[in-house]
């Protein structure tokens, strides 16, 4: 076990720091402004820094709530009603870093340290599935011990892992920054996405909560996304440790960053997320965050860089209360986990005092997975546990060529329904089985009856009733 060979030389950031405090003094009262920009949005197109900033800045009540109509309005044009569940899977938080709100940091002495056992992490992925859970996010600290050969075949280990009707389809990682050859590694052993998070794009900010370890190199993170582009990892999932800096800085960062992963590569990040710091164990820096925006700043945040960003998908966790994610999912949400527990250990039985030692920060939406699915439907959205552009090869710059039409919804909706109805069927509690078919049935009814994919979409789901499992267009 070795850490990855650093070679920062050459390599100048991309993150125009000065350009960014510029536009963020750049106020407006313009309606047309806004409006001209919104449409853009609605046109299917990212926009560019200077209009990002423009709605950023925009703070007349009238404008944040066109704004996110405006998001909202996006939302339902390319993603639906969809909601794509996944549940994270923390393999072990041993961590060479020292980074000053992190519940993981090596100076952290009441964290009780744990790596799962490979037996360990099979009773943990045997435990996901019987709960319903198809898709993971694989969670790693930053140690020599989690190599790119260790996470390899940890995620092959899971995904070997079978539980009656039950099998996880998809993993991701959320590990450490690899070299080229590391990501290909992880890439052979069927990773989904590659992500990881900046925590600051402010170079200033990162040096002073990052003092230590691998991670206290800026640009070798910074760039982590195009070593593994290099390596073949076409999906990637960008984010900020929101609190750290000005929230409105890390958004336009993140933009910035889009853009060079499109001018370099073709093709942007799969996903954005922007988890909010939360209380940690032992950990001071953590419950008094220095640049907590309020939850109406978070939320107009995240309904503008839905308009930034049309075609990337958003994750909002359970580190937020549930009324706060119910909302920011009509704003442009399409990923949230559900039935997370944040332990290492924990999904297979381990006491909740010795998994809230071993986590690396504090959950606030505690719902089971089958809570959450029967809310959704009652919401009027529809759970999915989809991987079919994945499998097929609709990933990357591919996944783009789909999307930008607006076939997202043409494959996406189907796939979410078999999905949706092969947890109904296996895991459901009979109160979520109800809500569960009434959205299937809405669904159905708003395809038009002239539709060939709704009648290839009912014969699929005739056969899951019959018993076949893991059907998608």
């Amino acid at each position: 076990m070795s850490l990855p060979k650093i070679n920062v030389d050459g390599l100048k950031s991309f993150i125009p720091e000065d350009k960014i405090l510029h536009l963020l003094q750049c106020k407006t009262t313009d309606r047309k402004q806004v409006e001209d920009i919104i449409a853009k949005s609605l046109d299917k197109q990212r926009l560019n820094p200077d209009e990002m900033a423009v709605l950023l800045n925009a703070e007349d009540p009238e404008l944040v709530e066109r704004i996110k109509e405006g998001a909202r309005e996006l939302k339902r044009k390319i993603y639906g009603n969809r909601i794509v569940l996944f549940a994270p899977l923390y393999v072990g938080n041993d961590c060479i870093n020292d980074c000053t709100y992190c519940g993981f940091r090596r100076s952290n002495l009441e964290l009780v340290r744990k790596t799962l056992a490979f037996d360990e992490l099979e009773k943990e992925a045997r435990s996901l599935e019987a709960r319903g859970h198809k898709r993971l996010i694989m969670v790693y600290g930053e140690h020599p011990r989690y190599d790119a050969a260790f996470i390899a075949e940890t995620v092959r280990k899971v995904y070997a892992v079978k539980e009656g009707k039950g099998e996880i389809r998809r993993v991701n990682i959320n590990a450490a920054p690899l070299d080229v050859e590391g990501f290909k590694t992880v890439k052979a052993a069927g990773i989904g996405t590659y992500q990881i998070f900046q925590e600051t794009y402010h170079r200033e900010t990162y040096r002073s909560v990052h003092p230590s370890g691998l991670k206290a190199d800026y640009l070798w993170r910074l760039f982590a996304f195009d070593r593994a582009m290099e390596a073949g990892i076409d999906d990637v999932g960008m984010g900020a440790l929101i609190g750290l800096y000005h929230h409105k800085f890390e958004a336009m960062a993140m933009l910035y960053h889009t853009i060079h992963l499109e001018e370099k590569f073709g093709v942007g990040p799969h996903t954005i997320s922007f988890p909010r710091i939360e209380p940690a164990l032992n950990t001071d820096y953590a419950s008094h965050p220095p640049f907590a925006p309020s939850d109406e700043e978070f939320m107009k945040m995240i309904a503008v860089i839905r308009l930034a960003v049309p075609y990337t998908g958003m994750i909002l966790t359970a580190r937020e209360p549930v009324a706060l994610r119910n909302e920011a999912i009509s704003y442009g949400i399409s990923q949230i986990d559900a039935g997370s527990d944040i332990g290492v250990g924990a999904y297979a039985g381990e006491d909740e005092t010795a998994s809230g030692k071993k986590s690396q920060f504090v959950l606030n939406d505690n719902r089971s997975l089958d809570e959450v699915i029967g809310e959704l439907c009652d919401a009027d959205f529809l759970p999915s546990f989809c991987t079919g552009c994945y499998r097929l090869g609709r990933t990357g710059e591919h996944f783009m060529e789909f999307a930008v039409p607006g076939f997202v919804k043409r494959f996406c909706t189907p796939n979410a329904i078999l999905t949706l109805m092969e947890y109904l069927l296996d895991y459901a509690s009979q109160e979520t089985m109800e809500k569960g078919l009434a959205a299937i049935r809405r669904e159905l009814h708003r395809m038009p009856a002239d539709n060939p994919m709704k009648n290839h979409l009912s014969q699929k789901l005739d056969k899951i009733v019959e018993g076949q499992r893991d059907l998608f267009f």
